[in-house]
């Protein structure tokens, strides 16, 4: 089996995807890697907290790999503090890097790109599949998680700190795609498949912050 690194945002659509890989015959999930705004110790866009990151990966049963990120971020950066990682994966004897995207063509082909010569192998386990059904699928499996970040342009400030559920489904705008694909919103995940137990999370203060809404998560002790 080949070895794969999951590209891991803290989100419902990454963690399916090491949920898809654990059912491959093909693939072999051994990490989880995730960029975290150096300044702030969160997970970029995501603004996930590192202690809930850990007990993400913990749940996971698999190892955390950080990639600490300054602020502001150039993309110049960026490339080169992903370079670096890729190099320490490939030592490793990692050959494929797994990502969460579903339909945005440009994304797959900046990663595609990025990862050329590099000697991982970019996969999209989840590309192409219908987001509705997707979505009802990882509710219906046990996923859960919590709506952190989201576009007030493209879905109202209410949804922030929300459990990603049937009920929140339903109430979703026609326009807003299930999976916030689109970039509406983005999610932290705190239980599913995918997880040996569920993480105890409570919510925290919700700000507007750069024309963004966040929804803070922490862990329940």
């Amino acid at each position: 089996m080949k070895k794969a690194l999951i590209s891991w945002s803290s989100g419902k659509d990454s963690a399916w995807t090491l949920h898809v890989l654990r059912q491959s015959r093909e693939y072999q999930a051994v990490g989880l890697l995730t960029t975290l705004n150096a300044a702030f110790d969160r997970v970029a866009m995501h603004s996930t907290r590192r202690a809930v990151l850990e007990a993400q990966a913990a749940a996971a049963g698999l190892p955390l790999w950080t990639v600490p990120l300054p602020w502001p971020c150039s993309n110049e950066q960026y490339e080169l503090a992903m370079q670096n990682a890729c190099a320490r994966a490939v030592s490793e004897g990692i050959e494929v890097m797994a990502f969460g995207d579903l339909f945005l063509e440009d994304v797959r082909r900046y990663r595609e790109e990025r990862l050329a010569g590099t000697g991982l192998t970019p996969i999209f386990p989840l590309w192409g599949e219908n987001t509705h059904q997707l979505a009802e699928a990882m509710v219906s499996a046990g996923l859960r998680a919590r709506v952190v970040c989201l576009d007030p342009r493209k879905l109202p400030r209410r949804y922030a700190g929300r459990d990603y559920d049937a009920a929140l489904l339903r109430d979703l705008p026609a326009d807003v795609d299930p999976c916030g694909e689109n970039g509406e919103f983005h999610t932290c995940v705190y239980a599913g498949p995918f997880f040996q137990k569920e993480i105890k999370i409570g919510t925290g203060e919700v700000v507007e912050r750069e024309g963004f809404v966040f929804a803070d998560v922490v862990l329940d002790r």
